[in-house]
C-alpha cells in the first residue's frame, strides 16, 4: 500500500540556513579515543571525530586569500620577542576563520619556526628540494668509478661495511667518520665491476661504547629480503643498483589531478583470492582492470615500506626507502604504478612518518644505542616511545630527522612516480599526548595549546611545502581524528597544507546505527549532521568503511548487515529473503549517501564496493599463521548466479556518476528535507538532486521534493533499479517537471526553502537521482 508523508503539499518548517560561516568547536560530540589490540600488536583504533560546521543544509564557498600570507624577512632584527630574523605579518587562515585571532600567538609561532627552518635548510643546502635528497647522500651511492657509502650514526665507536662482497668481515672496510657523526667508506671498481654486485647483502657494523659490535640494516637501503625458509628469520639489507637492461622504465605520465579524488584502497598482499602473498605484478594485471572498470581515479596502496611484521598492515615499518619484499622488487612496483597510470589512474601511498618500529635488528631502531636525542632519529625516555602502539616516536626538531623523512618523501614521488601520500597516524604527531585518552570536543584550546607538537607541526608544513613544490599536482591526505583547524589549509596562509583530511566519524556512526539502532529507530537529521559536520573550506575525503572497519575483530558493513545469510543466501537464481534484500539495499544506500555528502572526495576498501564477507586476518599465531582471510574473495563476485554483483554494479554506476556530473567536489550542497518520521532524505549536491527512502516499508508515490533550477528532470541513478539487486519499482522514463514554489524573492514562502519542485517516486530502502535535462 501506498504511503504519503503528512509534510507532502505543505510548506515544510524552515531548514537551517542555506550558507554556513565557521561556527565555535563546541558544537561537535566529542569522542574518547581508545586503543584496540590486533593481531598481538597494539595498533591504535582511533574513535573517529571531525570538528565542523553546525547546521544540516548550506553552500559552501571557499574563500581565497591573497599571497603572500606570511614571509621571512632579513637575518637582522631589533624585536627580542621573535625568533632571528622572521616577522609574521598576517595570517590567511584567519581571514578564513575569524575564530582562530584568539590563537594567533600560538599560530605565528608555528610558522615563524616553519620559516626559520626553511631559511636556515635555504642556507645551508640551497633549497628545500636540494635537502630532500638525502638519499643522493646517504646510503648507496655511486660516483666515478666506485661506490659512495654513507651512514649518520653519530653514536657509533667505530664502523664497518659488511655484506656478501667481503664474506661478511669488515676488518678490510673501515669507515671513517666526520664532525657530523657521518660515517663514509669508497669503493673502487675492481676492472670496470661494480666492488657490490647488485642484489648482494649488505649490512652495516657498528661498535658501541662498551665495546661490542652489533649489525644493522643501513637506514636508507633501498630493498631488504627475509629468508622465507627460516621461521624468524632476520632481514638483510639488500645493495640495489640493477643495469640498465634491467631497470624499469617508465612509459607513461602522471594523470591530470582528478576534480575529486575517488580512492580504492587497497593491500597488494592481501588482494589474491587465493591465500597466498599477492606480487606487485599480479595485482598490476589482475586487480587494476577490476579498479578502472569501477571507474576509480586513484589507489591508494598500505604496506609499501618495508615491515618486518606482516601482521602490523604495515604501519610497523622498518625499512622508510625500501618496497615491502613480500610482493616482489622494486622494478615489479614501478611496473604496477605505470600500469596505473596507463589506466588514467592516480597511485597515493600509506605513507607512516608518525612512528617506527622497536624492531632494532631489521629497522631503524637498531641505530639508538642510548645516546641523547639530539644524535637519534628519535626522542629519548618516554617521549620516544608511543606506549599503545609499541614503536618509536621521531625527533622531528632533529635536522637529520627532517632530512631523513623529507628525503623519504621525495625519494617514493620521484624513484617510483606516486602522485601524492595519505599520512597515517597524523594525530599522534599533532600532540605531546598522541591524542591518548583524549576527548576531542572541537574547542580551539584542544588544538592550539602546550600540548600541541610544535616541532611535529613545523615537519608536515615542510612536507606539504616540499611535495606541493615538486609535484604541485599531488594529493596529500591526513589520517586525522582531532579536526584540528588549519590543518587542510595552504601552508601559505598558515596552514599545515594538507588536501584532504579523513571524515573519520562517518564510520564510527554507521557502525553505530547498524550495531545498536533498528531501521525504524535511525535519525535522518543526526545521519546527515555527521556526513556534513566538517570545517569550513578544508576538505575532506568520506568514506564508509575502510580497512580499518574489516580487520579482524569488526566485521565488514555487509557481514553486519547480512551474517551468515551470505554463505547461504545470496543466489540470485532464487527470491531473496528479507536479510539478503535489506542487507544489499541498505549496503548500497549507505555507501552512496556517504559519497554524495561526506566530502569532497570518497575511499572504499578494495572488495567493498562488492559486499566482501569477511574480515581481514593476517597471518599470526592466534590463527596458526593462516592466510585464508588475508586475500579478497573476487570469485564471488565474478560469479553472475551470485547477488555480490548487484553491489558491485551499483558501486560501479554511483563512482562513473562523478565523472558524468562532477557533484562530490560541488561547493554546491543543500539539504532539502530530513524528515524523521518517514526517514526521507532529499537534497542537492551540484545540479543533482538525490532523493533517499530509509525506511524499511513506506514506499511514497507523488513524493514532492524541492530543487533551485526549473526545468525538466529524469533519473540517472536508482538503487532500486534490477541490474542492483532492487525490484524496478520505478519507471526510468518519466519526465518530472518542475513547478515553482511561493512568492518570486519570498524564500520563506517556498517549499522546504527551495524554489521549485517536482513529484517523484520512492521506493522503500532505495535512493533515486535526477539531473536536469538540458534544453
Amino acid at each position: 500500500m501506498l504511503a504519503v508523508p503528512a509534510c507532502h503539499g505543505r510548506a515544510a518548517p524552515a531548514p537551517a540556513p542555506a550558507y554556513a560561516s565557521v561556527q565555535p568547536g563546541g558544537q561537535v560530540e566529542g569522542r574518547r579515543i581508545g586503543c584496540w589490540d590486533v593481531l598481538g600488536l597494539q595498533r591504535f583504533h582511533l574513535k573517529r571525530n571531525m570538528w565542523g560546521v553546525g547546521g544540516l543544509t548550506r553552500s559552501l564557498s571557499f574563500k581565497a586569500s591573497s599571497p603572500p600570507i606570511v614571509k621571512a624577512t632579513s637575518l637582522k632584527t631589533d624585536k627580542p620577542d621573535k625568533p632571528a630574523g622572521y616577522e609574521v605579518e598576517k595570517l590567511g587562515v584567519v581571514e578564513v576563520d575569524p575564530m582562530l585571532a584568539a590563537h594567533q600567538t600560538h599560530l605565528r609561532y608555528r610558522v615563524r619556526e616553519f620559516l626559520k627552518r626553511k631559511a636556515e635548510i635555504e642556507k645551508v643546502e640551497g633549497s628545500l628540494e636540494e635537502f630532500a635528497k638525502g638519499y643522493e647522500k646517504y646510503g648507496f651511492t655511486r660516483e666515478e668509478n666506485c661506490i659512495l657509502y654513507q651512514e649518520w650514526a653519530p653514536a657509533a665507536a667505530a664502523a664497518q661495511l659488511i655484506g656478501d662482497f667481503n664474506n661478511w668481515d669488515g676488518s678490510k672496510h673501515i669507515m671513517e667518520r666526520d664532525e657530523f657523526g657521518v660515517w663514509s667508506i669508497r669503493l673502487p671498481d675492481e676492472g670496470g665491476v661494480s666492488a657490490i654486485p647488485h642484489g648482494s647483502k649488505v649490512k652495516f657494523r657498528m661498535q658501541k661504547g662498551d665495546g661490542t659490535w652489533v649489525d644493522r640494516i643501513p637506514a636508507w637501503i633501498k630493498f631488504a629480503v627475509v629468508d622465507p625458509t627460516v621461521f624468524a628469520a632476520y632481514y638483510d639489507g639488500v645493495y640495489w643498483d640493477p643495469p640498465v637492461s634491467q631497470r624499469y622504465q617508465f612509459q607513461h605520465a602522471r594523470p591530470a589531478k582528478p576534480v575529486a579524488p575517488l580512492i580504492y584502497e587497497a593491500h597488494v598482499g592481501m588482494s589474491s583470492k587465493e591465500p597466498m602473498v599477492a606480487s606487485y605484478r599480479q595485482f598490476a594485471d589482475e586487480v587494476l582492470p577490476r579498479i578502472k572498470a569501477n571507474n576509480y581515479n586513484t589507489i591508494q596502496l598500505m604496506a609499501i615500506m618495508e615491515h618486518a611484521y606482516y601482521g602490523c598492515f604495515g604501519y610497523h615499518v622498518t625499512n622508510f626507502f625500501a618496497a615491502s619484499s613480500r610482493s616482489g622488487t622494486p622494478e615489479d612496483l614501478k611496473y604496477l604504478i605505470d600500469k596505473a597510470h596507463s589506466m588514467g589512474i592516480r597511485v597515493l601511498m600509506d605513507v607512516v612518518h608518525s612512528h617506527a618500529s622497536t624492531n632494532a635488528v631489521d629497522g631503524l631502531a637498531g641505530y639508538d644505542l642510548g645516546q641523547p636525542s639530539q644524535d637519534s632519529y628519535f626522542h629519548t625516555g618516554a617521549r620516544g616511545y608511543h606506549k599503545l602502539w609499541d614503536s618509536r616516536l621521531f625527533n622531528y626538531g632533529s635536522w637529520e630527522v627532517q632530512r631523513f623523512l623529507l628525503s623519504n618523501l621525495r625519494w617514493w614521488m620521484e624513484e617510483y612516480m606516486f602522485d601524492g601520500f595519505r599520512f597515517d597516524g597524523v594525530t599522534s604527531m599533532l600532540y605531546h599526548h598522541h591524542g591518548l585518552n583524549m576527548c576531542f570536543t572541537g574547542n580551539y584550546h584542544e588544538y592550539f595549546s602546550e600540548a600541541t607538537d610544535v616541532e611535529a607541526v613545523m615537519y608536515l608544513m615542510l612536507a606539504n611545502e616540499l611535495v606541493h613544490t615538486i609535484y604541485p599536482d599531488a594529493t596529500v591526505i591526513a589520517e586525522d581524528v582531532s579536526g584540528m583547524p588549519t590543518l587542510c589549509r595552504p601552508v601559505s596562509e598558515g596552514g599545515v597544507g594538507f588536501d584532504y583530511r579523513l571524515a573519520m566519524a562517518i564510520p564510527d556512526k554507521w557502525i553505530q546505527y547498524l550495531k545498536e539502532r533498528k531501521d525504524e529507530d535511525w535519525s535522518m537529521g543526526d545521519i546527515v549532521y555527521t556526513l556534513v559536520n566538517r570545517r569550513y573550506t578544508e576538505a575532506c575525503v568520506g568514506y564508509a568503511e575502510s580497512h580499518d572497519q574489516s580487520m579482524v575483530g569488526d566485521k565488514t558493513f555487509a557481514f553486519l548487515l547480512m551474517d551468515k545469510e551470505m554463505y547461504y543466501s545470496m543466489s540470485a537464481t532464487q527470491q531473496a529473503n528479507l536479510i539478503v534484500d535489506r542487507g544489499i539495499a541498505l549496503h548500497k544506500m549507505i555507501h552512496f549517501i556517504t559519497m554524495a555528502l561526506g566530502g569532497e572526495g570518497y575511499l572504499n576498501f578494495m572488495g567493498n564496493e562488492f559486499g566482501h564477507p569477511e574480515w581481514i586476518d593476517f597471518p599470526r599465531q592466534g590463527n596458526n599463521w593462516s592466510f585464508d582471510k588475508c586475500r579478497r574473495r573476487w570469485d564471488l563476485v565474478d560469479q553472475d548466479h551470485l547477488r555480490y554483483k548487484f553491489m558491485n554494479n551499483f558501486n560501479r554506476a554511483m563512482i562513473a556518476l562523478q565523472e558524468e556530473f562532477c557533484f562530490v567536489n560541488s561547493s554546491k550542497q543543500y539539504i532539502s528535507c530530513t524528515d524523521e518520521s518517514e526517514k526521507l532524505i532529499v537534497f542537492e549536491r551540484g545540479d543533482l538532486v538525490f532523493v533517499f527512502n530509509f525506511h524499511p516499508t513506506k514506499t511514497y508515490s507523488g513524493l514532492k521534493v524541492g530543487c533551485e533550477i526549473p526545468g525538466k528532470y529524469r533519473i540517472c541513478l536508482d538503487s532500486d533499479a534490477a541490474e542492483f539487486g532492487g525490484h524496478s519499482r520505478v519507471d526510468h522514463n518519466v519526465d518530472h517537471f518542475t513547478n515553482p514554489e511561493g512568492e518570486p524573492g519570498k524564500p520563506e514562502t517556498n517549499y522546504n526553502n527551495r524554489p521549485h519542485s517536482f513529484m517523484v517516486m520512492s521506493p522503500s530502502r532505495s535512493c533515486q537521482v535526477y539531473y536536469k535535462v538540458p534544453e
